[in-house]
């Protein structure tokens, strides 16, 4: 047998002919604009009924301290330490003190303003050279997640730095 003939043979070809394949006419139920979404004659099964359900009074002991050391973090000042990445400005002091209560934001802004950086410049900013933290993340989580020493390193570069 030649290629030539295996190409063309209907048994081997990917490709079969219209007329060849089966197909069903569609009834007038089977069209999507016709058909309903059937009701669901039985509700979602729950284990017991709302009123059964327990209502706490007070925390258990645990999530209340994890509470109160929760507040207490938030409240604080959290140390915060820049590095400058290759060829970015370096600052003379790289510690400062933030509120564990601001948004990742302040530090973006402050870091600007001792880079005296325009309004056209960029500042790329990585935790533990790692990501970048999105501008609305609270400084206390990141210091609490992340923190090197007590301290939230906060590696800056003018281009992007990490993929």
């Amino acid at each position: 047998m030649n290629p030539t003939s295996i190409a063309s043979s209907p048994k081997s070809s990917p490709n079969s002919e219209p007329s060849t394949l089966p197909h069903r006419p569609l009834r007038s139920s089977d069209s999507p604009r016709d058909a309903p979404i059937p009701d669901d004659d039985h509700g979602a099964d729950l284990p017991m009924n709302m009123s059964a359900s327990v209502m706490l009074t007070n925390l258990p002991r645990d999530a209340t301290q994890a509470l109160a050391d929760v507040e207490t973090i938030d409240s604080g000042k959290v140390t915060v330490r820049f590095q400058p990445l290759p060829s970015a400005p370096i600052l003379k002091n790289k510690v400062f003190k933030v509120s564990a209560s601001q948004k990742f934001e302040t530090v973006v802004k402050f870091l600007r303003k001792k880079l005296d950086c325009k309004e056209t410049d960029s500042v790329f900013c990585y935790v533990n050279s790692v990501f970048a933290p999105g501008l609305d993340e609270g400084v206390g989580g990141l210091w609490r997640c992340f923190k090197t020493d007590d301290q939230l390193i906060v590696a800056y570069s003018m281009t992007p730095a990490f993929g």
